[in-house]
């Protein structure tokens, strides 16, 4: 991935992000004919949990009152009326979607552009729609995922309206770090993707949850769209903050808002 287009990325994230594995940390990536490269059509209530927020990132319901997304998505913490949370719908100009306007927000600590990519977003009021679970184990950080978003269907594409979704396989550590050297954070990233490239999330996916089903069925989010080299480009892979190993940063964090 290169600098500028995972520069652009992190702008846009903070901006305007669509589905963006590629995103916001390292490179430049956009998308173009269907949000998230490479995917299909959402369902309506197929993923209740997603939201969209109004600078182009998108987000998972934490609980029902709290978002989770992307550090590059917002810009520090505080008291902040200044973001619009869009759910229950895959079609953004739906007149059944829901609209509930931010009140603070909270960037994990120490975040500064390389690693750490999370923050929460409590709402002003509940949405009352299911939320999506974190993974506080490393346990599910494996097998295939889900990704889904509003962002560009190809890079230098334009966010859509209509929700889409796809899926991609785990890389390991070492595969990526093949890919992308230094820039990555073993620790504290998860990578996902095909060699081959032609699926990936993409600009405006940004913050976004990854997900997979755990043992009992349910869905349980292990990835946050980060960032990428461009967007489903041939052997570099999605980046996305590995939910695990935040998880208890996450959970206590969520408890002061």
């Amino acid at each position: 991935m290169s600098s500028l287009v995972t520069t652009l990325k992190r702008a846009l994230a903070v901006g305007a992000v669509a589905l963006a594995a590629v995103s916001l940390q390292p490179g430049t990536a956009t998308a173009g004919t269907a949000p998230v490269v490479g995917g299909t059509p959402a369902a309506q209530g197929e993923f209740p949990f997603m939201v969209r927020l109004s600078m182009g990132c998108g987000g998972a319901l934490y609980t029902q009152q709290i978002v989770l997304t992307a550090a590059h998505c917002v810009n520090g913490s505080g008291n902040n009326t200044t973001i619009t949370a869009t759910a229950g719908v895959v079609d953004l100009r739906s007149s059944s979607a829901i609209k509930v306007k931010s009140t603070k927000v909270l960037q994990a600590p120490g975040y500064n552009g390389t690693g750490k990519d999370w923050a929460l977003i409590k709402l002003a009021q509940p949405i009352n729609l299911p939320t999506l679970k974190i993974a506080e184990t490393k346990a599910y950080d494996n097998g295939t995922f889900t990704v889904a978003g509003w962002g560009a269907t190809r890079e230098g594409g334009g966010q859509q309206r209509y929700l889409r979704k796809a899926t991609v396989p785990f890389v390991s550590d070492a595969s990526c770090q093949a890919s992308y050297g230094s820039s990555l954070v073993p620790a504290e990233e998860i990578c996902a993707g095909f060699d081959a490239g032609g699926i990936d999330t993409c600009q405006g996916d940004s913050g976004g949850p990854m997900f997979r089903r755990d043992n009992t069925n349910a869905w349980i989010q292990v990835g946050i769209v980060s960032w990428g080299e461009g967007c489903a480009r041939p052997d570099y892979p999605g980046v996305y903050t590995e939910v695990s190993t935040f998880a208890a940063a996450i959970k206590s964090a969520a408890a002061t808002l």
